[in-house]
């Protein structure tokens, strides 16, 4: 009778692999119970991290709240300059809100309409006056959610790729919103 070399394994193939789903499975319970540690203690160690290297990874541009900040505050000074009561907001590559300005006098409805021209000038990178001329071609796009086609919204850029969103609302014309959100853009290019 001859026997099949694959179907059976070495004394030290099989310890090795034995070896090996120990680890594995010793360092999944680590893992585990580090993820749901909840003492002071644990907390305060430092944590193990896994060098994962390059692959796979990729970097990305993001403004500062300290930024964000100042692109809001300048684009509030030029609005107040012409006695306009504006909301501004500066959203990330992402969409989300980094900071919202709502000066003095703005009305309601300016909070929502900034932050989502703010959304809809970073999904686009251009300016929403610009992409209320594509909605002649493509109606469709004003019913993406959390999007607003008016004018108001700029991007920010860095490299040539959008990093933020700056979006005003509460002037008496779009145009207005948006010259003040390129104030905005502005700042954080002076």
């Amino acid at each position: 009778m001859t026997k099949n070399p694959s179907h059976k394994r070495s004394k030290r193939t099989r310890v090795i692999t034995g070896a090996l789903a120990v680890a594995a499975l010793g360092a999944g319970t680590f893992g585990a119970v580090s993820a749901t540690a909840g003492t002071p203690d644990a907390a305060s160690k430092a944590p193990v991290v896994a060098d994962a290297g390059d692959a796979g990874l990729q970097q990305s541009t993001h403004l500062t709240v300290a930024a964000a900040t100042k692109a809001a505050q300048a684009t509030l000074d030029a609005a107040k300059k012409e006695n306009q009561r504006v909301t501004v907001a500066v959203v990330d590559r992402n969409g989300n809100t980094i900071v919202t300005l709502r000066g003095d006098g703005a009305g309601p409805q300016s909070y929502e309409s900034a932050e989502k021209k703010a959304y809809t000038a970073v999904s686009w990178n251009a300016p929403t006056s610009e992409l209320t001329k594509r909605l002649e071609q493509a109606p469709t796009l004003k019913d993406i959610p959390g999007t607003l086609f008016l004018a108001g919204g700029a991007p920010v850029t860095a490299k040539g790729a959008p990093i933020a969103g700056i979006g005003v609302a509460g002037a008496p014309s779009g145009d207005l919103d948006e010259k003040f959100a390129q104030a905005g853009v502005a700042a954080l290019n002076g």
